[in-house]
């Protein structure tokens, strides 16, 4: 799926590559752009984070915005129980009936933290799995 990106987040994702030596492939703008969510490859999270988290402390200095981020995967499952970490996720069933639906399931004790602050994981998870793996909708099971 070929993803759209504003003017604003290629020069988040440049500023970020530049500050981390990892390239994101995908940026969602959220909260007036109080928030960034910067998708990465598989398997470069550490790097992005770096040593007890100065590196993405850095580029939320520079960028003076909060900075999550989200690991790629090869399957929606996976990626849906990325995007929706830390929360702890049990499995993942991605129904195809009329719509494409995920359906996750997480231990009651980790229902706000999939859902998040707002409903901000919950509703990130949802745009990057729509944009990825063109999932019409993550539910919590």
């Amino acid at each position: 799926m070929r993803v759209e990106l504003s003017d604003e987040a290629r020069r988040y994702i440049g500023t970020f590559d530049e500050l981390t030596g990892v390239g994101p492939l995908d940026c969602l703008l959220q909260d007036g752009g109080d928030r960034v969510v910067f998708l990465l490859p598989a398997g470069e999270m550490a790097e992005a984070i770096g040593p007890d988290g100065r590196t993405v402390r850095r580029v939320e200095e520079r960028l003076d915005a909060d900075v999550d981020l989200v690991e790629d995967a090869d399957t929606p499952e996976a990626f849906v129980a990325n995007a929706l970490a830390p929360a702890a996720v049990r499995g993942v069933t991605v129904s195809t009936q009329n719509d494409t639906v995920a359906y996750v399931e997480v231990p009651e004790r980790d229902r706000g933290v999939a859902i998040g602050s707002k409903g901000r994981t919950i509703e990130t998870a949802r745009t990057l799995a729509k944009r990825h793996f063109d999932v019409d909708d993550v539910q919590l099971a």
